[in-house]
């Protein structure tokens, strides 16, 4: 399976935007926050069984707002990889093609799929720090039995979608992914299977389930999430006694 993590540029205001104006993290930790999760799963896709291929956004397809327009977006993605899994590495990266989220991930799909001659293709998001090699993994394996795989997420989210045959990606993202995808799928005919639920941390409700997934591990002494959990400490991120993110 080709697993195409989608990154941005982690720069200010771009990325993790919703955390920057709903949670306790300024607009620059919120982007720290972001590089962490990136390292966390392009480490677990490179000790899975899968390919790794990063997509970035170039210049065309970022905001006219972005506060770093000028910067060069493919070297900033591909020094974030060269840092989270070392100069040898061997990691694909290509820029990503569509003018909305929905039309850059159905075109990478539907190429890597009809044109590249792919088995199967796993999108998966750089903001799920909890992912493992085992969810990759399994995902790859229930590919062999459905056509497309879900991973379901926070909000009628998914934090990964995986196809054997293309679907109908119009306008799929930015909606509840889960239920849309699942019906596109349903749609052409293919069998539509499910991965494990894990949260991402686009959204302080997210964050806040990866905080808990994070203690949770290291309490039963279990790896994962490293990059994230370190700077998560750092940040004296918690959940306080209402459910909130606070700071100590």
């Amino acid at each position: 399976m080709i697993v195409v993590v989608p990154v941005d540029p982690p720069r200010d205001g771009l990325v993790l935007s919703a955390l920057a104006d709903q949670s306790p993290l300024t607009a620059s930790e919120a982007a720290a926050l972001y590089e962490a999760a990136v390292a966390d799963v392009c480490r677990a896709v490179a000790a899975s069984g899968g390919d790794l291929l990063v997509n970035y956004r170039d210049a065309e397809t970022l905001p006219e707002t972005d506060a770093d327009a000028d910067g060069d977006p493919e070297a900033e993605v591909r020094a974030l990889v060269v840092e989270a899994l070392g100069e040898d590495a061997d990691v694909r990266l290509e820029r990503q093609v569509g003018s909305t989220r929905s039309a850059r991930v159905g075109n990478t799909v539907t190429h890597l799929l009809e044109q590249e001659g792919a088995q199967s293709v796993g999108v998966l998001e750089p903001t799920a720090p909890l992912v493992a090699r085992t969810e990759i993994d399994g995902a790859a394996m229930s590919l062999r039995r459905d056509d497309v795989v879900l991973g379901p997420s926070t909000g009628g989210s998914v934090y990964f979608a995986g196809f054997s045959a293309p679907i109908d990606f119009a306008d799929a993202y930015g909606t509840p992914e889960l239920s849309t995808l699942a019906r596109r799928g349903a749609d052409a005919g293919l069998g539509v299977g499910f991965a494990p639920m894990l949260p991402t941390i686009r959204t302080p409700a997210g964050l806040r389930e990866t905080i808990a997934g994070l203690e949770a591990r290291r309490a039963a002494g279990r790896a994962g999430g490293e990059a994230t959990a370190a700077f998560v400490g750092e940040l004296g991120l918690r959940i306080g006694a209402d459910g909130g993110l606070e700071r100590e």
